[in-house]
């Protein structure tokens, strides 16, 4: 590979792995956040008193001593490495996801660079992964898809179009989002009229629709097919895990984000193959 193209990959691939550490503290925080504002917004009761907790305030630290971590203990993939798994202070064992999610987005990064090279494009498609691996993540431990993420995701999607950064027509964005939401918005309420049960969360309707923004409306019955076959993996892996009960909402936003990851690399109109 000439020098130039593979530095670009190793270059990509290193902003990646930064900002899979900051992907760590959103995943962590934006939920704790949202939960913050929901018990002030049930109470009329604003925060007073309590300390500042955003992205940026408290600084990282140990979730155990609490001890403020120091900038030698953040360096992606390589603190873990050299602390051997352990928190430098108590010596309390550190998530493996830590290390791995940073890997992950670091991996992305350096695909996009490698695909479409130091370009817009390239980085458009790497914040298009970043965030779905962020909702995924999310939705995987909280059960959530926050607004936060998912509307600002299919607003860039239809940005990105509109640009023609994604090779994706503007009207097959624009009506990928309307299909998108509607298609899940109309399972929903069938499902609640015939069960009285809420069987989706209104999160699902707006991933989807972000989804339908970045990929086109061509893609959605194959995207929601293969979310569902995912989904229908997950809930028979818990099952024999003995981790299913009844009754219990098994995440459909990890499996709607694969298959849109998966589909976002491999279907020839979503990004510019021929």
């Amino acid at each position: 590979m000439p020098f130039e193209p593979a530095f670009s990959i190793w270059a990509a691939a290193l902003v990646g792995l930064q900002f899979g550490s900051f992907l760590n503290v959103l995943v962590w925080r934006l939920p704790r956040m949202l939960e913050r504002e929901w018990q002030a917004a049930s109470t009329a009761v604003g925060p007073k008193g309590e300390a500042v907790f955003n992205l940026s305030s408290p600084r990282s630290h140990c979730p155990h001593c609490q001890t403020p971590l120091r900038w030698r203990d953040l360096v992606p993939v390589l603190s873990f490495l050299c602390l051997r798994g352990r928190c430098a202070h108590c010596d309390t064992p550190i998530s493996a996801r830590y290390p791995l999610v940073e890997l992950a987005v670091g991996l992305l990064w350096g695909l996009c660079a490698w695909r479409w090279g130091v370009s817009l494009t390239a980085l458009a498609w790497a914040g298009f992964f970043t965030t779905l691996l962020a909702l995924a993540l999310i939705d995987a431990d909280t059960l959530l898809l926050p607004d936060a993420l998912t509307l600002p995701l299919m607003w860039a999607g239809l940005i990105a179009a509109n640009l023609g950064w994604i090779g994706l027509p503007l009207a097959d964005a624009v009506w990928g989002a309307v299909a998108g939401y509607l298609s899940l918005w109309v399972v929903y309420q069938v499902f609640l009229r015939l069960t009285g049960k809420h069987g989706l969360g209104g999160g699902d309707f707006k991933l989807l629709a972000a989804l339908g923004a970045w990929l086109g409306w061509q893609v959605l019955p194959w995207l929601v097919l293969g979310a569902s076959v995912m989904g229908l993996v997950l809930a028979a892996v818990f099952m024999l895990r003995g981790r299913y009960q009844k009754d219990q909402h098994i995440p459909l936003g990890p499996s709607l984000a694969l298959a849109g990851a998966v589909l976002a690399i491999w279907q020839p109109g979503a990004v510019g193959l021929v």
